[in-house]
């Protein structure tokens, strides 16, 4: 007779057995794909700027707050994203996020006015980026203590395809079938797939946790109001940096794409002839050849060089050095595609080198500078904090291209941005000195 607290096995066994690791990275595959669609359709926007630009009758600050819009919606739920997934469960919470994502995306390509892209781009934000910190959980859920950082990095990849995508097609959506129209209808495809992804997970998720009483992981990033006044120096300084890194780095490729176009006269698509799959094909083999290939130079090396980054900091520490490093890297690239005509192909590699290094240095950070139960409020307040940047700094981007007719006061501003990251990594090394060099030890 079995113990009571042995659970009973589930027929049929073998490969559908929940206690196999085959099951588990069976059920890694669409937890991956939940964020795959919303990657997608935020960067279809950026992919397609130029197209925009033009077929809406609008200005490059209208596309810039196409991403504001986003990320004020970001920051709310970001707050209260973690709470509500505590409340409803990870596959309540997932699903409900999911369908925002697809319900924003939907509202985005059927907009018939600037005001309802708007609404569609919130509405989006809504649930895209709760849905990645649902995603954590449920990683949490299947693979803690076993495989759960190649269980992020996975996901992690899986996302930006989405992105590299993004990039490497719409312009050929938009060429191939006549309209933008088109490309943001792709990205409701990519939103669809991502929620047929949820259901799979949601009914491998529910016979798991029957056959090896799972419970649900507390969400990390989820913020506690009254933990806040216990961060020390080093944990503001991190969030500084993060603040302006990533506000140089995601709202210059919010419209990088229409840069590279302007600036160099690169085409938006390789040219090639043929059905739409070889015109795909021909595209990623000449992603170096044409605007919105460039802009995804960044995407494509995180995805290939973020696991080795990830291993050389945990080998070696030194994270306040290497966020230095990555913020030093960061000012001459900015600096010299917005004065000279040097090829960008080259700056957007050395670019994608410091989008490697400082995050994989600075997010391992946090648990080293905060106290163990306050990590979650630290990751939820700098993920707040850094979609507050995020918001703010793409209609910039656009407002002073609109303004000046050229994008050099733009990455004259981003460059900037680099120097006061810079300025906060010296800060936080000095701070760190203070407090025994927690960072720079492996």
């Amino acid at each position: 007779m079995d113990s009571p607290d042995k659970p009973t096995p589930l027929e049929p066994q073998g490969f559908f057995d929940p206690s196999r690791a085959v099951y588990r990275f069976t059920l890694l595959i669409f937890v991956a794909a939940l964020s795959f669609g919303s990657y997608f359709a935020y960067d279809i926007v950026s992919g397609i700027a130029p197209t925009l630009v033009e077929a809406l009758n609008t200005n490059r600050s209208t596309v810039g707050a196409f991403f504001t819009f986003y990320h004020l919606a970001a920051t709310v739920l970001v707050l209260l994203g973690g709470i509500l997934i505590d409340k409803l469960g990870t596959r309540k919470a997932s699903l409900l996020f999911s369908f925002l994502v697809l319900g924003g995306a939907v509202l985005v390509w059927t907009a018939q006015s600037i005001p309802m892209f708007f609404l569609g781009r919130f509405i989006f934000g809504a649930g895209a980026e709760p849905l990645i910190v649902a995603q954590s959980a449920i990683l949490a859920r299947w693979f803690k203590n076993k495989e759960l950082a190649l269980s992020f990095g996975l996901a992690l990849t899986v996302s930006r395809m989405g992105s590299l995508f993004a990039f490497n097609t719409g312009e050929l959506l938009v060429s191939h079938f006549g309209s933008f129209r088109y490309a943001l209808f792709g990205a409701v495809i990519a939103c669809v797939i991502s929620l047929l992804a949820n259901f799979v997970y949601i009914f491998m998720d529910r016979r798991g946790q029957r056959a090896l009483k799972l419970r649900d992981e507390s969400v990390e990033e989820k913020v506690v109001f009254k933990d806040i006044k216990e961060f020390k120096a080093p944990f503001w300084y991190v969030t500084l940096l993060c603040v302006t890194f990533y506000s140089a780095i995601f709202p210059f490729t919010d419209l990088s794409t229409d840069f590279f176009a302007q600036k160099w006269g690169l085409p938006l698509t390789a040219g090639a002839a043929g059905s739409f799959l070889n015109k795909v094909f021909y595209n990623f083999l000449h992603i170096f050849d044409t605007a919105p290939g460039i802009s995804s130079i960044i995407i494509f090396a995180s995805m290939i060089l973020a696991p080795f980054a990830g291993r050389l900091v945990d080998k070696y520490g030194k994270r306040a050095t290497v966020m230095i490093v990555g913020s030093l890297i960061m000012i001459p690239c900015h600096a010299l595609m917005g004065l000279t005509k040097i090829n960008p192909v080259f700056t957007m590699i050395a670019l994608g080198a410091a989008f490697v290094l400082v995050p994989a240095a600075m997010w391992p950070a946090i648990p080293l500078v905060v106290r163990k139960e306050r990590v979650g409020t630290a990751f939820g307040l700098m993920t707040a904090v850094q979609n507050l940047g995020l918001a703010v700094f793409p209609f910039l981007n656009g407002w002073l291209r609109d303004s000046t007719q050229s994008y050099t006061a733009s990455m004259l501003m981003f460059a900037s941005l680099g120097f006061v990251g810079l300025v906060f990594a010296m800060l936080l090394k000095r701070a760190d000195a203070r407090e025994g060099h927690v960072l720079e030890k492996p």
